[in-house]
Formats: C-alpha cells, sequence, structure tokens
C-alpha cells in the first residue's frame, strides 16, 4: 500500500493508494487533509496507509450516490421490471436528493434514521406525508447499496442494518358488501361494457388486475369452463408496458361459472365486431382486454384503475378499492366452507399459508359460525327433545361404569 504527502495552501494532503474499482478496474485514492509539521504529517501518512489497507474505512474516497448507482447499475438485470421502476423512483426521487453527496465513510445510522423520519413527516407529494411502505422500500434499497459496498470493500459496515425503519401496519381485510359489487358492475355495463366484464371476471376468479390485463383469447376454454393464468402485464421503467409470468411464477387453471363464459363470449362477440369495423381481425393470440381493435396492445394497469375510480365515484362509493375485489372473492369462498387450499389455489398465492396469513382476521371472525355449526349437530345427534350437558354425560358414565373388554 503507497502514500505520499502534498503541501496544499496550511494543510497537507495525505494520498493513498486504495486498489482498483472492482467495477471499472480504474486506481483508486484515499485523500486526508492534515494541520500540523511535516513530521506529524508523516506518522499521520503512515496510519493512513494502515488503516486503508486494514480496511478499517471506505476503500474508495466516494459517495452514497456513487455506491447507489454502480450497485442498481449491475443490480437491475436481476430484477423485475416492476421492481426496477420501484427502485428507481426510490433512488431518484428520496435516496439520491438527501444522501447522494454524503460521502460513504461518513455515513452514519442516526443520519438515516432522520431521513426516514423526513420522509415520514415531509416526502410525499405536495410536502404531504410518505407512506410507510414507501419509506421501507427506501431502506430496503438503500440497505442492499450499502451491503454490495461491503462485499467491494467500500465501506466497513452497513449502517442501515441498524437503522430504524417504521414499521409497517397490517391493514384489515375488509370485504365489500355483495350488493355494492353487484352496483359497480351494472354501472360499468351502461358506459363501458367491457370494464363491466373485466370487473366480473375479477369477482368470479379473484384475480390480480395485471393477470386480467394479461390474459389471451386462447386462454380462456369457453367447453371446459376454465381460465389458465399464466401472465401478467405491469408498467416497467420509463412507461413501457411489459408482459411477465405471474407473481408466483406459477401458471394456474381457474373454473368459472356459466355466467361469467356467457360474458366473455358476449365481450368476444363485441371485440370481433370492433376488429372487423377497423379492417382487420381478432386472432386466438389477442388480449382479451385491449386497447387495439386487434387485440395487440393490453390495457394498462393504472388505467383500469382509474376507469374504475370514474365509476365507484359516479354512484358514491368511496372506500372500495380495485384490488378489494379480490378479497371479496376469497372472503366470500371461505365463508361458504371452500377449503383453504383451493381457495389459494384460485387466487394464485404460494401456497395455502400465505393465504392464511392475508385473510386470518376474516377466519377468526368466522370460526364463531364453526362453533355454532357444531352445536347444531350435537345438538341434531342427541336423544329427541334433550340437551344433554358435560356434567349430564359424565354422571350417566359413572352409572353404567366400565365398559366391559371382553
Amino acid at each position: 500500500m503507497r502514500g505520499h504527502l502534498r503541501r496544499r495552501g496550511s494543510a497537507w494532503e495525505l494520498r493513498v493508494f486504495a486498489g482498483r474499482d472492482p467495477v471499472s478496474n480504474r486506481k483508486t485514492y484515499r485523500t486526508r487533509s492534515f494541520r500540523g509539521s511535516k513530521r506529524d504529517a508523516e506518522a499521520a501518512l503512515a496510519k493512513f496507509v494502515l488503516e486503508v489497507g486494514g480496511g478499517g474505512h471506505a476503500a474508495l474516497d466516494t459517495t452514497v450516490g456513487e455506491l447507489i448507482r454502480q450497485w442498481f447499475e449491475l443490480a437491475r438485470a436481476d430484477l423485475s421490471p416492476s421492481t426496477v421502476r420501484g427502485y428507481e423512483r426510490s433512488i431518484n426521487s428520496y435516496i439520491l436528493p438527501k444522501l447522494g453527496n454524503v460521502p460513504l465513510d461518513r455515513l452514519r445510522v442516526s443520519q438515516i434514521d432522520r431521513f426516514y423520519a423526513e420522509l415520514r413527516e415531509g416526502g410525499g407529494e405536495h410536502g404531504g406525508p410518505l407512506a410507510t411502505a414507501t419509506v421501507r422500500q427506501v431502506h430496503a434499497v438503500l440497505r442492499r447499496a450499502l451491503q454490495q459496498g461491503v462485499r467491494w470493500g467500500w465501506t466497513e459496515t452497513n449502517p442501515a442494518t441498524l437503522a430504524s425503519p417504521p414499521r409497517v401496519r397490517n391493514r384489515q381485510i375488509e370485504s365489500p358488501d355483495p350488493i355494492a359489487v353487484v352496483r359497480l358492475i351494472e354501472a360499468a355495463r351502461t358506459t363501458n361494457p367491457d370494464l363491466a366484464t373485466f370487473l366480473h371476471v375479477a369477482v368470479t376468479t379473484g384475480a390480480r388486475r395485471g393477470e386480467l390485463c394479461g390474459l389471451h383469447w386462447n386462454s380462456i376454454d369457453f367447453e371446459a369452463g376454465t381460465v389458465i393464468i399464466a401472465r401478467s402485464v405491469i408498467e416497467g421503467s420509463k412507461g413501457a408496458i411489459l408482459e411477465k409470468d405471474t407473481k408466483t411464477h406459477a401458471v394456474r387453471r381457474v373454473a368459472v361459472d356459466t355466467t361469467t363464459i356467457q360474458i366473455l363470449r358476449e365481450h368476444q362477440v363485441r371485440c370481433r365486431a370492433r376488429a372487423e369495423a377497423c379492417g382487420t381481425l381478432l386472432p386466438s393470440t389477442a388480449y382479451v382486454f385491449s386497447r387495439s381493435p386487434d387485440g395487440a396492445a393490453p390495457w394498462v394497469p393504472n388505467e383500469v384503475t382509474k376507469a374504475y375510480i370514474s365509476v365507484r365515484k359516479s354512484i358514491g362509493l368511496q372506500s372500495i378499492r380495485l384490488h378489494d375485489l379480490r378479497h371479496f372473492a376469497a372472503t366470500r369462498l371461505l365463508a361458504a366452507g371452500i377449503p383453504v387450499r383451493t381457495v389459494s389455489g384460485r387466487l394464485g398465492h404460494s401456497n395455502a399459508s400465505s393465504t392464511l396469513g392475508v385473510y386470518a382476521h376474516f377466519l377468526v371472525e368466522s370460526d364463531r359460525d364453526a362453533a355454532d355449526t357444531l352445536e347444531e349437530l350435537l345438538k341434531r345427534s342427541s336423544s329427541p327433545g334433550t340437551v344433554i350437558d358435560g356434567s349430564q354425560r359424565a354422571n350417566r358414565s359413572k352409572q353404567r361404569g366400565p365398559r366391559s373388554t371382553k
């Protein structure tokens, strides 16, 4: 490890070779200012050389922003397009403006905690509070980047691992009322029949918004009454519309009722009529919900949400989100006694425990119905006109004595 002194005004610049950048392979140096005699500066330089050589300080004279940029450039290839989009927003909107110019070796846990507190108080739109989940995502990005800095030898520690991001409180699932769901679909049918079909299929399949946008006509078996959900449409970086596999990377076949099949048939007739009017055909590979006559371009998930909100407001409903239609499907099926594993498969959860985790609160409430059902079963099974409690059963058992073992 080499180092040398250079006079800079009234101070000395200590300069130490710190190896090569693991990304660019360029030579890198650490510098430090020192005030004092030349002899003291030489002693400080010797100590500085040992510090850099032993990895006790950042191996590069760089900033948090430089680390974030280089880490993300390498990491983005292994991330999904939607994750890339979210990370870009966290980096460009929050991390770089506040921490980008901070020297990497001067970043402290207390500084990160203050950063999170500022985001929570005024980091949102128009200076309002930033959602806790968004702050958590900012924390995840910063922590991952700093951890890579540790692996590269750019910094000895990762202060983000000791920081205190806000807790995300689980939102209690509230299933929409069936009457409200029907009102929403009927309201959409009067102004936008295609959207009404979308909402109806969302309710009867429990599919995610992006999965319905990624549905193709050849994924629907009209005779068997099934829908294959294999792909999902997402918005990638810079507004690009992309198609990828489902959230759990699994393909699932969902059975649908005859009414849903009929509604899909009617929707297909409308789509074919539009295509014919434009002098084109509707191939089997076309999107079921498309913004082009030939079905080549899928609906954009965020645009679907905007259209849904417009319909919802038109009938005076404020609290039902589009995603709540998925909750409606899940909770009603569970209430009807459909096995959790079956519901989990329809929703596309990775396993039944994920379903239980999301709908645990609802299942606790419905547990009272289970208790009442068992009570009625025992009452019907006892002697006519007689209800036997625990003490009565015990007394009768004593009177009969032990059963014969013959």
